[in-house]
């Protein structure tokens, strides 16, 4: 006798699943790929749809030259770039904007040692990448 209050929790084993397929604890999935035709799963390993038998070409994608390739052109211009800044912020930080004046007190220190070391960094960073520009 049951009422409508009742749970009835489904039946498994420890050896079926809920489904009643077997359970394995060690068990990985199997690498799958989707069928570009039919939308369907099938193993990744094969190069036919095992559904619609159509040939599912094998994609596989590679980059050619990145940032930071073997060309050297993103050295360059990270390098120019520093350079520039190197040359914006010891423009204001030395005073030689005269109607536009920075808020705050810049130590000498930063337009002394700092952004020459910046402006050098970038000059270097710049000239690496050119060498591996020539290399290539």
């Amino acid at each position: 006798m049951t009422s409508a209050l009742t749970f009835l929790a489904p039946k498994s084993s420890l050896l079926g699943g809920l489904d009643g397929r077997m359970a394995s604890l060690g068990s990985k999935p199997a690498a799958t790929r989707t069928c570009v035709y039919c939308g369907r799963p099938f193993a990744a390993h094969l190069n036919r749809c095992p559904f619609c038998r159509e040939a599912v070409p094998e994609v596989r994608l590679s980059r050619v030259s990145g940032p930071g390739g073997p060309d050297g052109r993103a050295q360059i211009r990270h390098g120019l770039l520093y350079m520039f800044l190197a040359a914006v912020i010891h423009y204001f930080a030395a005073g030689y904007s005269a109607p536009f004046e920075v808020p705050v007190f810049v130590l000498p220190l930063v337009t002394d040692y700092l952004t020459p070391l910046l402006f050098l960094g970038g000059l270097g960073l710049a000239l690496y990448g050119l060498y591996l520009r020539i290399k290539s």
